[in-house]
């Protein structure tokens, strides 16, 4: 299926929006400044929600979700000639079942994406900057993409320590199963792999940072988050400090949405 595929009815969070492509100045979720009262609130009450949670959380079938509205002046996969595309891969039963995402880009005008994931094969809630986190990424088309990432997206096992990837021994338990897609006609490729050499080596965090003891996250939403919009991509919705990832997803308005399945 291709990123401009509908797949069923719009249903979303609440929560603000609009923080998009062209309000990237880089740097993490964690600290990013927020002028916006609403958006601090908004904030605080996630963090509030998450601190329940956080406990429960050690790692970072699909509902019947989604707004799926495909995009106009498409080609092959769902984007133009000259776009750029953004993918989110899901595993719904991962980290206890709040969800473990991954992400894709498209190199612009092309059928060439470079994509990966931070996998914490440890499970630990805290790895320090520079410890092994299973950061790992890949290219390939965007049929490669899919294959692997049906496959569970495991450097070591598909080959791919060439990569730059950090190796993942064993397999994981809970598959991706589910990807989310959107063409976006803003898109910096080289920022984008930037951020990627940043995710891999700033380690792992969910809940109380013991370095500084403030509350925050570098989790596998973190680095979905921060790699795409690094990219620039178009409709990509604001990922707060500890936000849940199954949530998150569900706000990604004016992206497909379909079921992933071995191939």
């Amino acid at each position: 299926m291709s990123p401009g595929e509908p797949a069923g009815p719009a249903r979303c969070v609440d929560r603000h929006r609009g923080f998009g492509a062209e309000g990237f100045h880089g740097g993490s979720r964690e600290r990013q400044g927020v002028g916006m009262g609403g958006w601090g609130r908004k904030r605080g009450l996630r963090w509030a929600a998450a601190a329940g949670a956080v406990a429960a959380v050690a790692a970072c079938g699909p509902a019947d979700t989604g707004a799926a509205v495909r995009p106009s002046a498409t080609r092959a996969h769902g984007t133009s000639v000259a776009s750029g595309g953004a993918c989110v891969f899901v595993k719904p039963d991962g980290a206890r079942k709040f969800g473990h995402v991954g992400w894709g880009f498209r190199i612009t005008g092309t059928d060439r994406w470079v994509y990966g994931a931070v996998e914490n094969p440890s499970n630990a809630l805290y790895t320090p900057p520079g410890g092994d986190i299973g950061a790992w990424h890949a290219e390939g088309t965007y049929a490669r993409m899919l294959g692997d990432l049906s496959r569970d997206a495991l450097p070591q096992a598909l080959g791919f320590a060439r990569a730059g990837g950090t190796p993942i021994p064993g397999k994981s338990t809970h598959p991706y199963s589910r990807y989310r897609c959107t063409d976006s006609s803003t898109s910096d490729v080289n920022s984008a792999r930037a951020m990627i050499r940043t995710v891999e080596k700033r380690g792992f965090l969910v809940g109380v940072d013991p370095e500084t003891g403030d509350l925050g996250s570098r989790d596998c939403l973190d680095a979905t988050y921060d790699v795409l919009r690094a990219y620039r991509t178009r409709h990509l919705t604001p990922a707060y400090p500890t936000e849940i990832p199954n949530m998150w997803v569900e706000t990604l308005v004016l992206w497909s949405d379909n079921v992933l399945k071995p191939r």
